[in-house]
C-alpha cells in the first residue's frame, strides 16, 4: 500500500489531516494509537520507507506468547500522522476519537522490506508500553471476500513477556496520560475532518471490517464470564443457601447433642400399658 490510498480517503480541501508527503530519513519509530470509531480498536503503526505501515488490531496488542492477535493491514499513513491524538468529527472518515497509546522505536531482525513481502515481520520494539520481540504473520485469506489483509501480531517469549495481560489496565495517554474520555471531552483537543467514506451514522467505513472479529470476540468473552459465574455458583458452601441451619447445626454439635444419626426424630418410648 502507498499514499494514495491514504490521499483517495480524504478531502484535504476540507481536512486538516496531514497531507500524503512521504518522510525523508531512515528513521524506525512505531506508534500505537487507541481509537474508538464505531468500535474500539488499536491502530498500530511502524515508520518503514518514509511512511507508516498500519494494521488496524481490534483487541490491542498483547505481552502475552499465547495471544495471537488479529491484525488487518490498511493504507499507509503519512510519518507525520505519528502524534496525533484528538477528535474526528461524525460524518467523517474514522470518525471518532484517538489516543497515543503508547511510543517508541523498532528494530527489525533481518531485512524489513523482504520480511514484510514473504508475510512474516520480526521486529524487537523498545516503547514505553511494549518491549521485546513480535511478528507479524501474514495469514491466508479464509474468509469470503477477504482482501489478504489479515496477519497476526504475536509476542515472541522473552525478558518482557507478560502471561496473563490485561490491555485494559493500561488505558492513559503516554503523552497526555488522559484517557479516551477525557480526550473526547476536552474542547481544545484538535479535529479532524474529512469529507469522503462516511457513513450515514457517522461511522468510519474502514471500521466495517471490524464488527465481525470484535462481535465474536466479545460473544467469546461473554461466555467464559458467564460461565465463571456459573462455576463460582455451584462451588458456595451450603452456608450461604442456609446461614441460620449451618450455624444451628454447629452450636448442636459443639454442645455434644449431634449424634451420627443427626436429623432423624428419634421414636416416642412405648411402655406397657400404655
Amino acid at each position: 500500500m502507498a499514499l494514495e490510498e491514504y490521499q483517495r480517503k480524504r478531502d484535504f480541501s476540507q481536512t486538516p489531516e496531514p497531507p500524503p508527503k512521504v518522510g525523508k530519513g531512515a528513521r524506525r519509530r512505531f506508534v500505537v494509537q487507541m481509537h474508538r470509531a464505531s468500535r474500539l480498536h488499536y491502530d498500530f503503526r511502524l515508520e518503514m520507507d518514509g511512511v507508516l505501515k498500519s494494521w488496524a488490531v481490534p483487541k490491542g496488542p498483547s505481552l502475552d506468547p499465547a495471544d495471537k492477535r488479529l491484525a488487518m493491514q490498511v493504507e499507509d499513513h503519512p510519518v507525520s500522522y505519528f502524534d496525533f491524538e484528538g477528535v474526528i468529527p461524525p460524518g467523517n472518515y474514522g470518525a471518532g476519537t484517538v489516543m497515543v497509546w503508547d511510543v517508541g522505536t523498532w528494530e527489525p531482525q533481518g531485512d524489513a522490506a523482504e520480511m514484510l513481502r514473504k508475510g512474516d515481520l520480526k521486529f524487537r520494539l523498545q516503547g514505553k508500553k511494549l518491549k521485546g520481540d513480535f511478528a507479524l504473520i501474514h495469514m491466508k485469506a479464509r474468509r469470503p471476500g477477504s482482501k489478504g489483509t489479515e496477519w497476526l501480531l504475536i509476542k515472541h517469549r522473552d525478558a518482557y513477556d507478560q502471561p496473563g495481560y490485561d490491555i485494559e489496565q493500561y488505558s492513559h495517554s503516554v503523552l497526555t496520560k488522559r484517557s479516551l474520555q477525557e480526550i473526547a471531552s476536552d474542547e481544545g483537543s484538535a479535529e479532524w475532518t474529512s469529507g469522503k467514506n462516511a457513513t450515514r451514522h457517522g461511522a468510519s467505513s474502514k471500521d466495517d471490517w471490524l464488527a465481525e472479529s470484535i462481535a465474536k470476540a466479545d460473544a467469546k468473552k461473554k461466555t467464559r464470564v458467564s460461565k465463571r459465574n456459573l462455576g463460582e455458583a455451584i462451588a458456595k458452601p451450603s452456608a450461604e443457601t442456609n446461614p441460620t441451619q449451618t450455624r444451628a447445626s454447629r452450636a448442636r454439635t459443639s454442645a455434644g447433642k449431634v449424634s451420627p444419626a443427626a436429623g432423624v426424630k428419634k421414636k416416642a418410648k412405648v411402655t406397657p400399658g400404655d
